[in-house]
């Protein structure tokens, strides 16, 4: 199982502002892969295409040796809703669900609520929030509401994860649990996960780095992270 991006060009608004520049990067099932460069450099641009949240100008994405393209809205819909999960740097929580709601969003949304329930409690603990279940994102640390958002990710085993400067919002410590608990996950699960970062540190502990210069590709390193 493998994501290609194959010639891949992304421009933007009506003077065609070329932000990625004729890309080709394979990505192989179970790799933890982080994105890095300077702001502007495109790393979320990549990453959204990747994910299949938006499409290329030129070029072609390929997932699993599908076409994006060629997906219809119904079949991307229910590829993100069984097999990705999305974690952005502002958590997204919905403000009148508890925590464990949240976690539960997307079971309910297709019948599965009873039977992700343990589940989702057990990836409370796990985080160490299994405390804060009953409160409402406003009652909750930046940190907890974070890794509350990462069990939401996590709740339907996705085969892909998408993570968008996870961390951008967090202190050091809290940053670095959100870190670890995606290399637990990758170690255990062999998660595919992508990560967007612009700190070397959260780069490092990513099996391979890709890094991006103003659109294009200037290295791509492999290590012996595990």
């Amino acid at each position: 199982m493998t994501i290609v991006a194959r010639h891949v060009i992304k421009e933007f608004g009506s003077s065609h502002t070329r932000v990625l520049h004729d890309l080709d990067v394979t990505i192989a099932d179970g790799e933890f892969v982080s994105i890095s460069g300077r702001s502007g450099a495109g790393k979320s641009t990549l990453l959204y295409l990747l994910s299949t949240l938006d499409h290329p100008n030129h070029g072609e994405i390929i997932i699993d040796g599908e076409t994006v393209r060629a997906l219809s809205v119904r079949a991307l819909h229910a590829f993100r809703c069984r097999h990705v999960g999305f974690i952005f740097q502002f958590h997204y929580l919905l403000p009148e669900l508890t925590a464990l709601e949240n976690v539960l969003l997307a079971p309910r949304n297709v019948g599965l609520l009873e039977e992700k329930r343990p589940q989702a409690m057990a990836l409370l603990e796990q985080f160490d929030i299994v405390g804060e279940k009953d409160k409402f994102p406003a009652q909750m640390s930046g940190g907890q509401q974070q890794r509350v958002a990462i069990a939401r990710a996590l709740i339907m085993n996705p085969r892909y994860i998408f993570a968008d400067e996870p961390t951008g919002n967090l202190d050091t410590v809290n940053g670095m649990k959100v870190m670890q608990i995606l290399q637990e996950v990758h170690r255990r699960d062999r998660t595919t996960i992508i990560l967007v970062t612009h700190e070397p540190d959260y780069a490092a502990m990513a099996s391979r780095e890709i890094d991006l210069c103003d659109g294009r590709l200037v290295s791509d390193v492999r290590r012996g992270v595990s």
